[in-house]
């Protein structure tokens, strides 16, 4: 299996527990707030960076390109248990200030206050070293795993594209 692993409509196998998180169709905020853990968002990156490999072909632009990025981890109970990167073009008006807001919780606005928003099919993949979001998600897990399951999804707004991808720590397993 490449690092870059290929994007699938199928969730990798895993527990019936985690799988039911990672496939929520709603806010994952909502869900891991229902938990009745403390739920806090932390931004761990902001501003431009490399696009990825598997990032290029969703917005028509070549290996050597930059994003916007806001890199976070979400806990509870005081542990990481999901790390997410959220891109989009450097210049957009549409999404830049949306994604400038500090450590509250993306979800809160894509699932609540923005009626006109489009958001597409989620997409799952298995990550291994020498994927970038791996090492994203091996910075925040004291296990240091040797794969995470990843969802990602793209949403679209006055034509402008967000692309949110969500990697699953396995302390989240622990505190569902």
């Amino acid at each position: 299996m490449t690092p870059f692993s290929d994007w699938s409509a199928q969730l990798p196998p895993t527990s019936p527990l985690l799988a039911e998180c990672i496939t929520v169709s709603g806010s994952l905020t909502s869900y891991l707030m229902a938990s009745g853990h403390d739920f806090a968002v932390s931004v761990l990156q902001q501003g431009n960076d490399a696009i990825h490999a598997d990032e290029t072909a969703l917005f028509e632009l070549t290996p050597d390109s930059q994003l916007h990025a806001r890199h976070v981890s979400l806990s509870l109970a005081g542990k990481p248990v999901v790390v997410a990167r959220s891109v989009c073009l450097p210049a957009c008006p549409v999404w830049r200030p949306i994604l400038e807001r500090g450590s509250r919780s993306l979800g809160l606005t894509l699932f609540g206050g923005l009626p006109q928003l489009q958001r597409g099919e989620l997409s799952f993949a298995e990550l291994h070293a020498g994927h970038p979001l791996f090492a994203l998600a091996q910075a925040h897990d004291p296990h240091g795993s040797s794969r995470y399951l990843a969802r990602r999804c793209r949403f679209e707004l006055d034509g402008q594209y967000l692309l949110v991808c969500e990697i699953f720590l396995p302390e989240l397993e622990q505190l569902l």
